[in-house]
């Protein structure tokens, strides 16, 4: 196994997500400069969580699932045309003029490119464009959807890139269509390992993002205000990827005020995740793949 640290630098917005740079330790037994305090103790519950989890059959579980780790809505080819379009997407201001399909296949049946495929049950079309438009005000900038058609879409699973039922929805002043997965995701495993509350730092938020070549995985992490930033330490097995966050220049590693802020972080890993389980130490689960919705994009670590 691999235990390695990340350290990150610039400057942090209460909203914005900030990009960091990193530093890797690699070593069996040990993490160095990862965060401030605690580090010992967080290792520790960090090779528990992987001793829990590498060969249970909660693993075989996640395994088996269809657990979405990318965005269940692609954007028409080339994105959004202008800012007007890009905030009633992010309001989710969607308006409907023309008529969605009835009741659609009930099922449908996910593939990934080695051959593997799991029957999920889908949503329909107006459950749905639903999920797409929290809000229908005309008087804001909208998306007008004027019809669906079932197709499919790929989509980054815990198992790798698959071939995912989707409904097709027409927008006015667009060729393509957006599209967005309606197969149900897998519901999780219970974690073979419970939660742990008594050791330094906090959950890791959210996943962002897996890159192309399954070699860094970029999340967001918490800090308090009087702190200097956020940590994410590694650890690497051969069946999970356990990571460790905490604010870094506090003691212990905790957030020192209720006030916190988000911080975007890419962890460089030794090899690719590829179908080992991405666990948040404390937890013991896995994180949760939110995407970016509701935060502020940064620029790219390097």
């Amino acid at each position: 196994m691999s235990i390695r640290a990340s350290r990150s630098v610039g400057v942090f917005a209460a909203i914005a997500l900030s990009a960091v740079g990193l530093a890797a330790v690699s070593g069996c037994g040990g993490q160095k400069e990862a965060v401030d305090g605690g580090t010992d103790v967080r290792a520790d519950r960090a090779r528990q969580v992987a001793a829990a989890w590498d060969g249970s059959a909660a693993a075989a579980a996640w395994r088996a699932g269809y657990h979405p780790l990318g965005e269940a809505v692609q954007l028409p080819k080339g994105g959004l045309r202008g800012q007007a379009d890009r905030q009633a997407h992010e309001n989710q201001n969607v308006i409907l003029r023309g008529e969605l399909p009835g009741a659609g296949p009930r099922y449908g049946r996910i593939t990934w490119p080695g051959g593997d495929s799991l029957t999920r049950p889908l949503v329909g079309a107006d459950q749905s464009y639903r999920t797409l438009a929290g809000t229908h005000d005309v008087g804001a900038p909208h998306l007008t959807v004027t019809g669906a058609k079932p197709g499919t879409m790929t989509m980054v699973t815990s198992r790798g890139p698959a071939t995912v039922p989707a409904w097709l929805f027409s927008l006015d002043g667009y060729a393509t269509p957006l599209k967005q997965a309606a197969a149900v995701p897998s519901k999780p495993p219970p974690s073979p390992i419970e939660a742990a509350h008594d050791i330094p730092g906090r959950p890791i938020d959210r996943l962002i993002r897996i890159s192309d070549d399954g070699r860094s995985v970029t999340v967001v992490a918490l800090h308090g205000v009087c702190d200097d930033g956020a940590g994410v330490d590694v650890l690497e097995t051969r069946g999970s990827v356990v990571l460790s966050a905490a604010a870094k220049g506090h003691e212990g590693g905790g957030i020192c005020t209720k006030q916190s802020r988000l911080q975007q972080m890419t962890v460089k890993l030794e090899r690719p995740v590829g179908d080992r389980v991405l666990l948040d130490t404390r937890t013991g689960r896995p994180v949760p793949y939110k995407g970016l919705r509701g935060v502020s994009p940064s620029p790219s670590a390097s």
